[in-house]
């Protein structure tokens, strides 16, 4: 999508004859606002995009359910009632377990895994086949420009994605789970951006040194910050007072170690940020002071201060970290919402209201010097599974299943920063949501997203996993999950009467997409493939008035991206997905160079689950032939064909 330097609509059917990516042959804001020059009778400017919404495939074109399907068409309307119709496609840079350009004149090995020490991690699971082990599971994408940026290799523009890599489903044995058990690679791809096409090439890729933060622990969803950097997120944060063998630590801890007991859980579930160099080299640091909670994919709001975070668990809550200064993360308060009367999954319903309790201030080295030196769960507080009969605790709701608590004398800031889940259910907040995921803001009108993967156990009345009175508690289960919108506004006080220093808080939560359960169909669909199922990654695009939605579902045979445009309230399904593969990687890039794009990667194709039992002897095999039996995954992008640009 081309922000072409003249919103003369003549002018942009001219430059945009014979590119392959999608033009944007204007700006929905006042031309004065964007660009100089732009006077002039003749123009005309862009009033609309909106997308068509392709057919689900089927069986009758199985080849289509097993790579990537686009068929979907990008409209542009004009002022002057005309239109301009993209028809999209998608462009991979690789898929994982290839060889690619290291930038040394060498190759390397695009998701591969590595050790504390940067050393390959070998799968030797088959005798005789060694081989280092990459990741399936390619997900957050942050694509990005440095001022000054100079790679060889590089004849156009150099932009710059940082990808990161969740995990891998399985050794090459094909019955050894490896999901967990690695530490997480981070790598910085060096693009050439060709100047005249927009087309972007891979030139290099180089992969992050982790050492220094211990690591990486199960890297989800992603977003790029106002200030240009990577924040990634560590998911599912290992419970440090159950067994070791429980959360994989000790597998996790061996491959990355060398030793089983070395990894500290305290070093895992924080956010990792990634700058990158003008070189195309990246380092990272982890933000110790923004909650150890399950972190999914966050969004900084546009104060450069305020950030709204997924937490991707049972029981999980809406946190918000205020920075103390700007493009900043390291040090600021944590606050957990209070959710007031009224919430509901009706889209027709009015909001429930926000209430916000602080947690704690901290800087991130102060807590990372709590972990490194020595800090035990039991320093910080009494976890029992069993009701002790002892009113001094309190009973709690954590990781789905009832426990009871005790805090340590003058141990809040530890609990608030390092047992962020219990410590949040002990105060009272509401830690009844299920799989928070992906959150976006539209800044226009002040209105956060947030993705709920499913709406079930926590959040359903009468669950174990629900607590009286937590605000969170819906009738039945909507396994589909839902799309939530959030107001947010300045002047708030927390629960305690303290005034918080943000004027981008959430103030409400209603539902504005919901997906819908069914009964199998013919397909195997479990939940309705023309509404959203299991929503994941959000991004949100301002120019073109667009929230992307990606899913993670094990209700839809194929999964899907998706784009509603929240003026028209129309929902456009504009990608499929391999079977069994999660829609991963969203970014929603307005502008860079001039040119606009839609990143988005997947992972773990055909990953089958019961809903595949009609289509999986037809997939399986094709599936296979497409990704390297199923262990590759391609991290790619949006474009446009050339051959469809047309006047209408």
């Amino acid at each position: 999508m081309k922000n072409v330097p003249d919103t003369s609509r003549r002018h942009a059917l001219k430059l945009l004859s014979g590119m392959p990516l999608l033009p944007m042959a204007g700006t929905l804001s006042a031309c004065s606002a964007l660009m100089t020059g732009c006077g002039g009778n003749d123009e005309v400017l862009v009033s609309s995009v909106s997308f068509s919404s392709m057919s689900a495939p089927t069986l009758a074109n199985a080849a289509a359910m097993a790579t990537t399907t686009v068929g979907s068409t990008m409209t542009v309307k004009f002022s002057d009632n005309t239109k301009q119709d993209f028809k999209l496609a998608y462009q991979p840079f690789f898929v994982t377990g290839d060889l690619v350009a290291d930038g040394k004149g060498g190759k390397t090995l695009a998701g591969g895994y590595y050790d504390i020490n940067n050393n390959p991690l070998m799968d030797t699971s088959v005798a005789g086949a060694s081989r280092q082990f990459f990741s399936d599971s390619p997900d957050g994408t942050s694509l990005l420009k440095i001022d000054g940026a100079k790679v060889t290799g590089v004849t156009g523009n150099t932009v710059f994605a940082v990808v990161q890599f969740e995990y891998t489903s399985w050794a090459q044995d094909g019955t050894t789970n490896m999901y967990g058990k690695l530490p997480s690679p981070i790598a910085v791809l060096t693009l050439d951006q060709n100047p005249t096409t927009g087309k972007l090439t891979l030139v290099k890729y180089h992969n992050v040194n982790t050492s220094g933060v211990n690591g990486l622990w199960i890297t989800c969803g992603a977003s790029l910050s106002p200030w240009n950097t990577h924040l990634s997120s560590e998911e599912y944060e290992p419970d440090a007072f159950a067994l070791r063998s429980k959360n994989f630590m000790d597998d996790f801890s061996k491959n990355l170690y060398g030793d089983a007991s070395r990894a500290n859980p305290y070093n895992y579930g924080h956010m990792p940020e990634v700058t990158v160099s003008a070189d195309g080299t990246g380092t990272i640091k982890k933000h110790y002071c923004m909650g150890r909670i399950s972190h999914e994919l966050v969004q900084v709001m546009p104060d450069n201060r305020t950030v709204l975070m997924g937490d991707d668990a049972t029981n999980s809550g809406y946190y918000v970290f205020v920075a103390d200064k700007e493009k900043d993360l390291s040090a600021g308060t944590l606050y957990v919402a209070k959710v007031g009367a009224g919430f509901t999954l009706n889209p027709a319903a009015a909001a429930a209201p926000l209430t916000w309790i602080k947690l704690g201030s901290a800087t991130s080295a102060e807590i990372r010097g709590l972990v490194d030196g020595g800090i035990k769960p039991t320093d910080i507080m009494t976890v029992v599974s069993t009701d002790p009969l002892d009113a001094s605790f309190t009973k709690i709701t954590a990781n789905g299943k009832v426990e009871w608590v005790k805090l340590k004398a003058g141990m809040e800031k530890a609990a608030a920063f390092l047992e962020t889940h219990r410590y949040s259910a002990l105060v009272g907040a509401s830690m009844g949501f299920s799989k928070m995921e992906g959150t976006t803001v539209n800044i226009k009108d002040k209105v956060a997203y947030s993705a709920l993967q499913n709406c079930r156990d926590s959040m359903v009345a009468g669950n174990a996993a629900n607590t009286v009175g937590n605000g969170v508690s819906i009738p039945k289960a909507v396994n589909a999950g839902a799309v939530m919108a959030l107001n947010l506004k300045g002047g708030q006080k927390d629960t305690a009467g303290a005034t918080i220093n943000s004027e981008w808080m959430p103030v409400d939560t209603k539902a504005l997409l919901v997906g819908e359960d069914i009964v199998a169909d013919a397909l195997g669909n479990t939940a309705n493939p023309d509404k959203i199922g299991n929503p994941d990654n959000l991004k949100f695009s301002e120019k073109m008035r667009t929230l992307f939605i990606g899913e993670d579902s094990g209700q839809h045979v194929n999964n899907f991206l998706w784009a509603y445009n929240i003026d028209s309230k129309v929902l456009s399904r504009i990608m499929s997905i391999p079977a069994g593969g999660e829609s991963t990687g969203l970014h929603a890039v307005d502008e860079l160079n001039g040119w606009t794009y839609v990143m988005s990667n997947f992972q773990h194709v055909g990953d089958w689950g019961s809903i595949h039992n009609v289509v999986k002897a037809t997939l399986d095999p094709l599936v296979k032939a497409n990704y390297k039996n199923k262990y590759g995954a391609a991290v790619g992008y949006l474009t446009g064909e050339a051959t469809q640009l047309k006047l209408a």
